[in-house]
């Protein structure tokens, strides 16, 4: 803040803020996508021998 009390910066509009909050979404989408696919290729290129490993 500045000496008058009046704070510096970007102010958003609330269309702007929507969509920010909308690629944030998208992106936390994606990544969890990979994820899940990364996990899913991982298991499929272990094959079913992998459960049936002696404890």
């Amino acid at each position: 803040m500045n000496p008058d009390g009046i704070e510096n910066g970007i102010v958003l509009t609330d269309e702007q803020k929507r969509r920010r909050r909308a690629r944030s979404v998208a992106i936390a989408l994606a990544l969890g996508a990979l994820v899940l696919l990364f996990y899913v290729v991982t298991i499929v290129k272990l094959g079913p021998g992998v459960l049936q490993r002696p404890m």
